[in-house]
């Protein structure tokens, strides 16, 4: 099944097992998880539960969503715009280029076009009505973020991708030329060709695979955009993890900082933030403008679709946090945005649960030793 992927080889196979995070035949993470991140008497969703989304509470109808190609014509005010196209889909405008994050355009986040979880909401633009794309980012190469529809069409153009080590192999086997690969490990930096532009892999606590005895064959990673005037945090896929206040000496402050609320369980604490350990990442990163990512597209777990949404919005002005959660395809400006309105709920069921009576989060320990200061 080409969906699959394929496995790295060669000089590619021998730059992954250079990597300090390669150990023993897989990438591992280097810091032991955070205490009291994963539940371990959670039991496990089981793998149909996660792959039949058919019974999950998920919108009775279309989210609103808005037509972006109108915005994009006009050039943005501050700089810095940011469309969210979906789940962890998002057009970056930085000084006059545009970055285009795990871009995820087909129907279903599983290697079958007939099963496994479905996505119920439309992308709110065709792939092939975006503007023209300078940079591709893929940060790992799970369905939802590494999709083999969508990375077929953005072969057929000359566009640039920046990945982590391993994840070309995939790219490769899809059709994009190798010379337009960039493979970064943790803490290395890509320079977009002709322009001032820099991408930086940095940490995340996550996993890989895309078959049953692929796990963590590929690296998984968080980026920073830079430019001259803005910097930009895409989190990937990740866990709670100190190695954010490492990212935050090693940049300084962010501009816009993207973070993965959705798809989080008591069990996967370690691999996955949800809305409140989101905003305990925002915090060691420094702050920022917070555009919440990864929900509104796909039920991948078993909380209500719009839980991560009510809960950051019950829970961040009670800490400062300035969110941007504009709706989908609305190009917002982070240095411009207005207030968040729940504008998920005209077409939603109603979450069970009442966020706004949830616990005050708890702060965040961290192990003593961290090889990094937090202040």
């Amino acid at each position: 099944m080409k969906s699959l992927g394929k496995r790295a080889a060669g000089l590619r196979l021998e730059r992954m097992r250079a990597s300090p995070l390669w150990q023993g035949e897989a990438f591992r993470n280097i810091h032991p998880v955070l205490p009291g991140l994963r539940d371990g008497s959670a039991p496990r969703p089981t793998l149909s539960e996660f792959l039949c989304s058919e019974g999950r509470r998920v919108p009775q109808g279309p989210l609103p969503a808005v037509n972006p190609l109108e915005g994009w014509r006009r050039p943005a005010g501050s700089g810095l715009r940011a469309t969210w196209l979906g789940h962890s889909t998002v057009l970056i405008e930085i000084d006059g280029l545009r970055v285009l994050t795990d871009p995820v355009w087909g129907a279903r986040a599983s290697p079958s076009r007939l099963a496994g979880p479905k996505r119920f909401q439309p992308v709110p633009v065709p792939l092939r009505a975006l503007p023209p794309i300078d940079l591709v980012l893929v940060s790992h190469d799970h369905y939802d973020h590494l999709d083999y529809p969508t990375i077929r069409e953005l072969a057929r153009q000359s566009v640039p991708f920046v990945t982590s080590l391993g994840v070309g192999a995939h790219l490769e086997a899809w059709g994009v030329a190798p010379q337009r690969i960039v493979e970064l490990d943790w803490w290395e930096t890509a320079r977009l060709p002709g322009a001032e532009l820099m991408v930086h892999a940095a940490p995340s606590q996550h996993f890989s695979g895309r078959a049953l005895k692929d796990r963590n064959a590929t690296l998984w990673s968080s980026f920073v955009i830079e430019s001259p005037r803005h910097r930009v945090f895409f989190s990937g896929d990740t866990g709670l993890t100190g190695e954010y206040a490492a990212i935050r000496e090693r940049f300084g402050a962010f501009d816009l900082v993207m973070l993965e609320v959705g798809a989080f369980h008591p069990s996967w604490g370690d691999i996955h933030l949800g809305p409140e350990n989101a905003l305990q990442a925002l915090a060691l990163l420094g702050g920022g403008a917070f555009l919440p990512v990864h929900w509104g597209t796909f039920a991948l777990a078993m909380h209500d679709w719009d839980e991560p949404a009510e809960t950051l919005l019950a829970l961040a002005p009670r800490q400062g946090a300035r969110l941007v959660m504009p709706r989908l395809g609305e190009p917002v400006e982070p240095a411009h945005a207005a207030e968040p309105t729940p504008w998920w709920r005209g077409a939603g069921v109603p979450s069970k649960r009442q966020p706004a009576a949830s616990p005050e989060p708890q702060p965040l320990t961290l192990p003593k030793s961290l090889p990094w200061p937090l202040d």
